[in-house]
């Protein structure tokens, strides 16, 4: 449970953003690293696509740490270094220590609570802001921020968050319980998502919902994310027409009133959706609801990648329509007119990264070094340490060969995801929905290179290495999902029972025709 914990503690030090809480967050992985490769049955898993993630994830932190000898400035590339190390140690702790069905099984619900303690966390001032003020930014322009300082990985955070929960609400094999906590988690975590008016955080949210509809397309788990996304929107709409409560504006005495206001608007939103999932949970146990697979198109998976792909049409239109315009910068507004806007500043960082890697297409201009390749073409009076993709950063500062490198880790992923999902159909989808979710917005912004947002997608990752590295005798398909009828139950149903009770019904034998 350390090990799943330790993204909310992160999140509380400035994400692990900064050097001091980075290094203490990578010593406690390295010793927790070193405690596995005592207790842990197998500390390297026997999979070929866990061991390519592995291989991936070591071959990255090599590459960083080489390119040090022709990175511009070795003080960013050094850190690039201690935190990529720290990842490949939590990465080789998730696939060792989160074995076995009931590690397995904790993973979903540590997280996704994590989540919400720490988007909560960030609401507060807004809901009481006579009892709480934190430090505010000026970039930031009202927009939600604390604990991580920034308001897009607060953003992606609360995405991954309400993927995690959508999942938890819609698993027909967990405790009531929980399935309400889950929808009850979905009120913050809403409202919190929609106060950092974060433009990548929906383009995240809307691939890990298709995702995990893909993979689990039952009518308990539609039902279960249809009541999330109700319970985070009525609070986040309140919330969103409260001026002070969005931009922290006003009087104190304003601000408490639109404050109170919103909290009882999202404790009542909670309660009815905790009541809802009660009774829905009930309705299915006694088989009132179905709960049954609903059958896809053959061609679902391409219909569910359209809104990913005309996503990513609309910011390459961007991107050239943008790339060579000069403009002058302005803090944002805290309202929802952004989100419908187009205009950004990363269409000029992606250029400046394209540019870097068009001059150095080999081995890039060094970990770190983007920062001096934008003061030096920049289009914008800004300063920028990063290009605001984990992609299109890899290209300009490690090359073609941090590219491939990279390309390996995903392809060990994507690997290990689809083994997880044959052997482990129930509890895989939720947790691969969530690192497509991190996976997309990491495209659209630096979360890689804050940790408390990373931890858990990496956690996300071993866990599903550890899936797929179980022995081929369990059952090794969820077909059995769309063929029958699940009996959903009160209480937690261990993997393999639940595996079993998704299968088709084996046909009786005939007893032997007696001898004569």
């Amino acid at each position: 449970m350390v090990l799943l914990a330790g993204p909310t503690a992160l999140a509380f030090f400035t994400g692990g953003y900064f050097e001091g809480p980075r290094l203490t967050a990578g010593i406690t992985a390295a010793a927790i690293a070193a405690l596995a490769a005592l207790i842990a049955p197998r500390v390297l898993p026997q999979s070929r696509s866990g061991r390519i993630t592995i291989a991936g994830m070591v071959l990255l932190v090599a590459w960083v740490g080489v390119s040090i000898a022709w990175a511009p400035v070795r003080q960013d590339a050094y850190g690039d270094f201690e935190r990529l190390v720290m990842y490949l140690a939590v990465l080789v702790c998730a696939a060792a220590l989160l074995r076995g069905r009931a590690a397995l099984s904790a993973v979903e619900p540590a997280l996704a609570m994590g989540a919400a303690i720490v988007v909560t966390y960030g609401l507060s001032e807004r809901l009481l802001p006579g009892v709480l003020h934190f430090q505010r930014s000026l970039g930031a322009a009202g927009r939600l921020e604390q604990p991580l300082t920034y308001w897009n990985a607060m953003g992606a955070l609360a995405a991954m968050g309400m993927v995690l929960c959508a999942r938890l609400a819609g698993d027909a094999t967990r405790a009531v319980a929980l399935r309400t906590g889950a929808v009850v988690a979905a009120a913050p975590l809403g409202t919190g998502f929609y106060l950092t008016l974060s433009r990548g955080a929906y383009g995240a949210l809307i691939a890990g919902l298709l995702t995990l509809v893909f993979l689990s397309p039952t009518r308990s788990q539609l039902r279960g994310a249809a009541l999330v996304l109700l319970t985070a929107a009525v609070p986040a709409l309140v919330a969103g027409n409260l001026g002070s409560v969005q931009t922290l504006h006003g009087t104190l005495a304003h601000r408490e009133a639109q404050g109170g206001l919103a909290l009882a608007v999202l404790v009542a939103a909670a309660l009815a959706g905790g009541v809802a999932t009660i009774l829905i949970a009930r309705s299915e146990h006694a088989g009132r609801l179905r709960t049954a697979a609903v059958a896809l198109p053959r061609r679902a998976l391409l219909g569910a990648a359209v809104p990913i792909v005309v996503l990513g049409l609309i910011a390459l239109g961007g991107l050239v329509q943008e790339r060579h315009k000069v403009t002058t910068y302005l803090t944002p507004a805290a309202n929802s007119q952004r989100l419908v806007s187009l205009t950004n500043d990363r269409y000029a960082y992606w250029g400046v990264a394209l540019d870097a890697f068009a001059a150095h297409p080999l081995n890039g201009v060094g970990s770190g070094g983007f920062r001096e390749e934008w003061l030096a073409r920049r289009t914008l009076p800004e300063n920028a340490r990063d290009a605001h993709s984990l992609y299109i950063e890899t290209a300009g500062e490690l090359g073609l060969v941090g590219l491939l490198v990279l390309a390996v880790l995903i392809a060990g992923v994507a690997g290990s995801a689809r083994s997880a999902a044959r052997v482990y159909p129930v509890r895989a989808p939720g947790m691969i929905a969530a690192v497509v979710a991190f996976a997309m917005h990491a495209g659209l912004d630096w979360d890689w290179e804050m940790p408390a947002v990373s931890l858990v997608a990496i956690l996300l990752m071993g866990a599903l290495v550890a899936m797929g590295d179980l022995p081929p005798s369990l059952p090794t398909t969820h077909r059995g999902l769309r063929r029958r009828e699940s009996r959903p139950t009160a209480q937690p149903v261990p993997e393999t029972v639940a595996l079993h009770s998704l299968r088709a019904p084996t046909p009786a034998r005939r007893p032997p025709a007696p001898r004569r």
